[in-house]
């Protein structure tokens, strides 16, 4: 539970970074590269909440 809380974490924190990067530079591969992570991050997520569903699944059976 600690991980996925510290990969979401860290990837929301990667893609602010390479979105300053965007901002500050003005070169598009900055932009790409925070929406290929913020899309990771949404993935990370999901997974997540998976896994907790699934957890409580268990626990009802």
């Amino acid at each position: 539970m600690l991980i996925f809380r510290l990969v979401v974490g860290l990837l929301l924190f990667s893609g602010l970074v390479c979105f300053a990067m965007y901002i500050g530079t003005s070169q598009v591969i900055w932009r790409r590269r925070g929406i290929v992570i913020v899309k990771w991050t949404v993935v990370a997520a999901l997974g997540f909440f998976a896994v907790l569903i699934l957890e409580r699944l268990a626990r009802a059976l």
